[in-house]
């Protein structure tokens, strides 16, 4: 690697979540597109645009089980992404955990009234799928296999922040990122329908605007936080959406910035 970037498609819609499979084939997330694979000869083919007879309305994050099972989320059934601050004030269980089988091309909800269904990681055993719930403040376990097979509990609640993505660091940990920390007038709002249905009828530019603030924070696979990372004043890398371990490296993806953010902490060796 050299530092420079190519294009590999064009979606025409907004790809979020990405993961490469075992033949090579980058599987996306397009939030307007649905579920995608684009070949290693640049061919992109559409695998899934509604599962249970829904729409995917805004696919967003995904992780691939060693058995070719592909996990991913639909944020919300009722609003795109271009209305997500809608879903936010709403505050309904709008998302899902979907289990999709490429080779059978069967797919299913395994996991349903999810509040704004996020990012999605896979234990290191593979036992269990975390997935974050943004509004609610806190991520949820879905266990796979095992003696709670089919049954959903909270892995951590009460967040600092919106949790957004979530990834395996490959150390038997998770990196969980918080794109911004929690903001007073949403949670005063919350219980109040008649204030959230003003603020969704005020434009884009009088609502109330995220802090500006940089935070990671590592998990156990028993869900407590080993450590957080933070920049309190957004300078260097606010808005981070994404964490990605690569040779005891952090890759961060952030939503408002050109470039990808690196940084190099001492990590912990795998257990």
């Amino acid at each position: 690697p050299d530092g420079n970037t190519e294009t590999l498609a064009h979606t025409q819609g907004r790809p979020l979540g990405l993961h490469w499979d075992s033949r090579g084939n980058l599987i996306i997330c397009d939030a307007f597109k649905g579920l995608l694979s684009l070949a290693p000869n640049g061919e992109l083919t559409t695998l899934l645009t509604e599962v249970d007879g829904i729409p995917l309305v805004f696919a967003d994050d995904l992780e691939i089980a060693d058995d070719g099972t592909i996990y991913f989320t639909d944020a919300s059934i009722k609003y795109d992404q271009h209305h997500y601050v809608l879903d936010m004030l709403e505050a309904r269980p709008w998302g899902r955990l979907i289990a999709f089988n490429p080779e059978t091309g069967q797919a299913r909800t395994v996991l349903d009234e999810l509040y704004f269904a996020n990012g999605v990681a896979l234990s290191s055993k593979q036992d269990f799928v975390l997935v974050n719930e943004t509004y609610r403040y806190r991520v949820t376990r879905y266990w796979i296999s095992g003696p709670k097979q089919g049954r959903s509990d909270i892995f951590i609640d009460r967040l600092p922040g919106f949790p957004d993505g979530i990834s395996s660091s490959g150390r038997g940990t998770f990196w969980l990122a918080l794109p911004t920390v929690r903001n007073p007038q949403a949670d005063f709002m919350h219980p109040w329908p008649f204030l959230k249905e003003i603020v969704a009828r005020l434009p884009d530019s009088a609502r109330p605007k995220p802090a500006p603030y940089g935070l990671i924070v590592e998990l156990d696979e028993q869900g407590n936080v080993l450590r957080s990372l933070h920049d309190p004043e957004g300078d260097d890398f606010p808005f981070i959406t994404s964490v990605q371990e690569v040779n005891n490296q952090l890759y961060l993806g952030t939503l408002t910035g050109k470039g990808i953010g690196v940084v190099s902490a001492q990590l912990r060796p795998k257990p």
